[in-house]
């Protein structure tokens, strides 16, 4: 698949002044939608493992036609897993990054503080809970998974990037959070009750934070001369390609696990194709499924000139094939 971005002209076009209405709706909708993860989520229930953790939509499980439903439904639990721990993983610098931000507002406009200071919060909140479900889903797999990342780790190597960067990589991973869940993970009446709750909640307080992310994202721009944005679109592309890097590792450690705990055996063609759909699946969860978001291209080509957009472009190429056969949802 080409790799497109769309472009416009970064003299003509350039964001506009920071709507600070903005960061009022999104304390309003903060305070209306907070919820608790014991009360609201958990509610005294476990996961059921007779159910879907991850859709056919994102798992691209279907894509493997040689699977038994047992080893199909296990397939997604396995997926669905590193899912919630990735999340857990990339909270880590969002919340620093967003607190580090807060401070030019400490002095200023007090509602942006607030709504900062909220979205740091909830991103400790989602943290936690993301710990107790990788605890309770351990309780109900067989022994042998491991996570390989370590948040501080990669949290340390992602905030030594440029502020434009860190904060472009987090409202793509925003934006591609809503759309996993409101046209994916909604739509599928088969998943685990429990593991579609988490996305539903973690969504709802989400939406704020892509919005905040925009924005900020929008005011660090503004900041920047043409030679320091074009050290930041490198950065970005730096960013995104460690990001492949950790998904690799990880990709190569579900499928060893998979395999070794799968209820039925498979030949050397099946298996490498496991490998190979594990990496797709995870290319296209965190990579190019936000990369085709709409509103994620507009910002993005806002903010830079078509030359940039062409190595983004370029370096985004080599990922481009992680599509599902199948659309599950419109990008």
């Amino acid at each position: 698949m080409q790799t497109t971005i769309a472009t416009t002209d970064h003299v003509t076009a350039r964001p506009t002044a920071v709507d600070p209405g903005r960061y009022a709706r999104c304390v309003d909708t903060s305070r209306r939608v907070r919820w608790d993860i014991d009360r609201d989520v958990i509610r005294s229930r476990d996961f059921d493992f007779g159910h879907k953790f991850l859709p056919d939509g994102l798992s691209m499980a279907d894509e493997l036609d040689f699977l038994m439903p047992a080893a199909r439904r296990l397939f997604s639990q396995v997926q669905g897993r590193s899912y919630a721990n990735i999340f857990g993983l990339v909270e880590r610098f969002i919340g620093a990054k967003i607190l580090e931000v807060s401070r030019e507002h400490w002095l200023g406009d007090q509602t942006a503080l607030e709504a900062l200071v909220r979205f740091t919060d909830e991103e400790l909140k989602h943290q936690a809970m993301f710990r107790r479900i990788e605890s309770m889903i351990a309780a109900g797999l067989p022994p042998g998974y491991r996570f390989l990342p370590q948040s501080d780790e990669v949290a340390r190597a992602v905030l030594a990037a440029s502020t434009w960067a860190v904060l472009g990589l987090t409202c793509h991973i925003e934006l591609f959070t809503q759309m996993h869940y409101r046209e994916s993970i909604a739509a599928d009446p088969t998943l685990s009750p429990l593991f579609k709750d988490v996305f539903l909640y973690h969504w709802k307080e989400e939406s704020q934070h892509a919005i905040l992310d925009e924005l900020e994202w929008m005011r660090e721009d503004e900041k920047l001369d043409d030679d320091a944005r074009d050290r930041a679109v490198d950065d970005l592309i730096a960013l995104v390609a460690a990001v492949d890097g950790i998904l690799q590792m990880q990709a190569t450690a579900d499928a060893e696990y998979f395999i070794a705990v799968a209820p039925q055996d498979f030949d050397e063609d099946e298996m490498e194709r496991i490998y190979t759909t594990m990496l797709k699946a995870y290319r296209w969860q965190y990579i190019v499924s936000g990369v085709q978001v709409p509103h994620f291209q507009a910002v993005l080509a806002r903010m830079t000139t078509p030359a940039q957009q062409a190595r983004i472009g370029a370096a985004l190429a080599p990922l481009m094939y992680a599509t599902p056969e199948e659309a599950r949802y419109a990008a």
